[in-house]
């Protein structure tokens, strides 16, 4: 009998804490290529992928099952040649702008045929094709032929190692590899092996990312309790696979995600919630690929759970033990409230079951998006840090032109991001992620020129809290208390508050703030979300069915537009980070977790699918099988008020001192920050002060 193979996972566990990620060898061959030949766009990019694949080197490493990555040193010759690349070929095709990767492609498309089966489902599209179309079918071909290609060198190299190597298990083990390499992706998977290895090696091909080179892309591996079940429970019937053996190999493709997809990014997976059809998804492999999260314990993967009123409480119990141990995944995400939100822009019924946190929390269709996410990031508290220049009548005027300038600003950002597109769609293509997007091969249509079935645009509006708190501030001291002039307080804040400490104090301790379920406070949030998503709804995106979808959530961007941004009315000092997220600033919720969630669900979350992120910290020491219940409890109050997403950090105030302390003995100690999770250590000195700083609840 197979036993979970705790020694494997662990050597590639550690190796895995800091990898080498390099895709320059790629791009080498790709921009060498394009140099090289001429013809249409189409045809040049098609081919340049297929050459680029056909050339770059395999890598597999002792104790691998599932292979793929890339860790590849150019020579020094070839690192002069592609920094001459770099200052031609690139600056001619490379694009800087708009966002892509944060998706899910369709796996059980490749699965059930491999990619074999979609050639000739292009072959049969050529068949009726105007020239147009068969430009971009003929490039589609070639890029997945390049990806076969590539896929053969794998199955080369282990049997290349197999005969080098002397251990006979190890041999054995190179032989499985080269067999399944040479099977998938170019058939369909006939095994649970097969099918994971599949998946993996998909995402890292649309990893190569020549046109965006020095944007690391950040593909989703979807909902794997879904789409691997049937191989998984069909392995098990024949005595093929044990539970043991498929843990091992879920760990294994846990880790190949960090050996992709570089710190500070995110790539994960979701798992739970209800299916295409409407039914529970709960079973063996939803467990498993939550304990992949504390197997592994590193920063990938990221990992939500979709949670509904029939979600089992062991599974709930199970996230619950992984979170008590500090890991931050997996978030929790509201089933109900996303599939509402979907529905509500327009997606079918069947597609709003199958969606992804496409890297954070931003909600994508999965296998039809290509929805730019965090398209751009607004800084909310420096609209109305510069309307601060002049005294006004009353605070409703105030209001109103800070309103008017972030329409302002939503319409500017708005139009940006469509010249990016229409950029784009000129200049770029990406014929072998079509192949994996609905609708761009029946349309024969490139996904950059509009080819996939969603083409929304996210913006996300960074600082909420903090422009809340600062406007009620305001409110209460200048135009009902009287106090001060917003002269005396612009002063204040110029000066950092050097010399105004008194006043710092009273703006940062004496005056209510959101996230304590004070209402007067709560529903100017109410008031401006609302505003938000009407504005949003009267912008539509140039490419066939596109809307402009607002989100909350801020990645590392609480932090950068904090170090840019002066000190606020709310107390906060100039260059300290801005809330993380939707929920309330950094150390403010007074009252308690449950008045912080009361807070937090006042508003309508479903209009915001582009993603709302709600940080809440608990203290490991105190976190006993007691307080695990009461946490329980709070996901659930907000869960069932309408909360679309909450994530939990459990780690102690005096582990992250030590921490910051010393680096080298915590290089794996991972917290939760704005939608995403990171090494502690890596993280910047004034993000590691925001996350200390977070409210601390003792339960």
């Amino acid at each position: 009998m197979f036993l979970y193979d705790e020694k494997r996972v662990k050597n590639l566990r550690d190796k895995a804490v800091a990898p080498f990620i390099c895709y320059d060898e790629f791009y080498l061959y790709f921009y060498r290529y394009l140099k090289s030949e001429k013809g249409s766009i189409e045809s040049l990019f098609g081919n340049a992928w297929e050459y680029a694949f056909r050339n770059i080197h395999p890598s597999i490493s002792k104790d691998e099952l599932i292979v793929g990555k890339s860790d590849y040193r150019l020579t020094e010759d070839e690192q002069k040649e592609y920094d001459l690349y770099k200052d031609t070929i690139v600056k001619q095709y490379a694009y800087w702008e708009g966002q892509d990767s944060h998706m899910a492609v369709d796996f059980e498309l490749v699965l059930n045929k491999g990619i074999d089966g979609i050639l000739k489902d292009i072959d049969v599209y050529l068949q009726n094709a105007d020239e147009e179309k068969r430009i971009f079918y003929k490039a589609c071909k070639s890029a997945l032929n390049g990806v076969l290609a590539f896929s053969e060198t794998y199955s080369k190299e282990a049997l290349r190692q197999m005969e080098e190597e002397t251990d006979p298990a190890r041999k054995k083990e190179l032989l499985l590899i080269s067999e399944i390499t040479s099977r998938v992706p170019r058939f369909p998977a006939r095994s649970f092996h097969e099918a994971v290895q599949c998946v993996h090696f998909i995402s890292l091909a649309l990893s190569y990312s020549p046109l965006r080179p020095y944007s690391m892309q950040q593909f989703q591996l979807g909902r794997p309790d879904r789409y691997l079940y049937p191989y998984f429970r069909r392995d098990i019937e024949s005595g093929t696979l044990t539970t043991e053996m498929a843990q091992t190999l879920i760990d294994l493709l846990a880790i190949q995600i960090n050996n992709r997809v570089p710190h500070g990014l995110s790539s994960g997976y979701m798992v739970g919630g209800y299916d295409k059809s409407g039914h529970l998804v709960s079973n063996e492999l939803t467990h498993m690929f939550l304990q992949a999260i504390d197997d592994v314990h590193l920063v990938y993967p990221s990992v939500g759970l979709c949670y509904t009123p029939d979600t089992p409480e062991s599974t709930l119990s199970l996230a619950m033990d992984i979170l008590a141990k500090g890991r931050s995944h997996p978030a929790i995400f509201n089933d109900r409230v996303i599939t509402e939100g979907l529905l509500s822009y327009g997606v079918n019924e069947s597609e709003a079951h199958d969606y992804i946190h496409s890297t954070c929390v931003e909600i994508t269709p999965i296998a039809s998006s290509n929805v730019w996410v965090a398209s751009p990031y607004t800084n909310m508290l420096a609209l109305l840090l510069n309307r601060m220049d002049r005294e006004y009548s009353s605070f409703d005027d105030l209001l109103s032109l800070v309103l008017s300038d972030l329409d302002a600003s939503i319409l500017k950002n708005f139009n940006e991001q469509n010249e990016y597109r229409k950029f784009r769609k000129i200049k770029c293509r990406h014929p072998l992620l079509s192949c994996f997007v609905n609708d761009c091969l029946k349309n024969g249509l490139d996904i950059e020129c509009g080819g996939a079935r969603y083409n929304w645009i996210m913006p996300s509006f960074v600082g909420m809290a903090n422009l809340i708190d600062s406007l009620y501030a305001i409110k209460k001291v200048v135009f009902e208390k009287k106090l001060f002039t917003i002269a005396q307080i612009k002063n204040a804040l110029d000066a950092n508050f050097e010399g105004y400490e008194p006043l710092r104090q009273m703006l940062l301790n004496r005056i209510d703030k959101y996230g304590n379920d004070v209402d007067e406070v709560d529903e100017m949030f109410v008031s401006i979300v609302t505003h938000i998503v009407s504005e949003c709804k009267k912008h539509t995106p140039i490419l066939q069915n596109a809307r402009l979808i607002p989100s909350v959530f801020c990645w590392v961007m609480h932090e950068q537009f904090g170090r840019n941004t002066q000190a606020s009315p709310d107390g906060r000092k100039a260059g300290f980070p801005l809330g993380d997220g939707s929920g309330p600033c950094q150390g403010r919720e007074k009252n308690g977790p449950t008045a912080s969630i009361l807070s937090s669900t006042k508003w309508k979350h479903t209009d915001l699918i582009g993603g709302v992120a709600v940080n809440m910290k608990f203290s490991k020491k105190t976190f006993t099988n007691q307080s695990s219940e009461t946490v329980k409890h709070l996901i659930k109050t907000y869960i069932g008020r309408g909360g679309f997403e909450i994530q939990l950090n459990v780690v102690d105030r005096e582990t992250l001192l030590r921490a910051q302390a010393s680096p080298d003995e915590y290089n794996d100690l991972v917290v939760r920050i704005g939608g995403y999770s990171d090494y502690f250590v890596r993280i910047s000195p004034e993000m590691q002060a925001e996350v200390i700083e977070r409210t601390s609840h003792e339960v």
